[in-house]
């Protein structure tokens, strides 16, 4: 990765973090909507956040559209902006393909810097910024936290598998 990409990549998460998209819990109080919440802790850290997830239904065949996502937590720059990137990548897209998102995120946070296909790397927009992140262990938990609460808040809503639904033991560990 170029210099100039790196600062580029730095600049969107610093963006990102001063000015995190979805933060603030929403009130969730839509009729006919599925909720869900989830609270992760990187213990690590101490990185936190709680996020809900509104889901509606679409179409005739009822499937399940993340209308909204909102989070409030504390934590490293990193982790605040890996949640407002991953609240504007999965609002509007079905709660399938919000998941698939997820697994392209960690298969990015799993490249240790080398990055991605260009398509997938296309899907991520703006979270293709965390490539650099993927090289550092105790930071890929932090980009991680957002996505494993929303994978957990998806299987709440009843969007997704509840065997899907993260544990502990998800979250990459540290290099000793």
């Amino acid at each position: 990765m170029t210099n100039q990409l790196e600062q580029l990549y730095q600049q969107v998460i610093l963006d990102h973090a001063r000015s995190a998209h979805g933060r603030g819990l929403a009130v969730a109080d839509a009729v006919g909507h599925a909720h869900g919440e989830s609270h992760q802790v990187n213990p690590t850290c101490g990185d936190e956040v709680t996020l809900r997830v509104d889901l509606s239904s679409s179409g005739t065949g009822g499937v399940a559209v993340v209308d909204e996502v909102s989070w409030e937590g504390q934590g490293c720059s990193i982790s605040q902006a890996s949640l407002s990137v991953l609240t504007d990548l999965v609002t509007g897209r079905s709660a399938d393909e919000a998941e698939q998102l997820g697994e392209t995120f960690r298969a990015l946070m799993a490249s240790q810097g080398k990055g991605l296909d260009e398509s997938l790397e296309d899907e991520l927009g703006d979270a293709t910024a965390f490539t650099g992140v993927s090289q550092f262990p105790a930071r890929i938990k932090c980009a991680l936290l957002g996505w494993a609460a929303l994978r957990d808040a998806l299987a709440k809503a009843g969007a997704a598998s509840a065997t899907s639904a993260p544990q502990t033991q998800d979250l990459p560990k540290e290099d000793a």
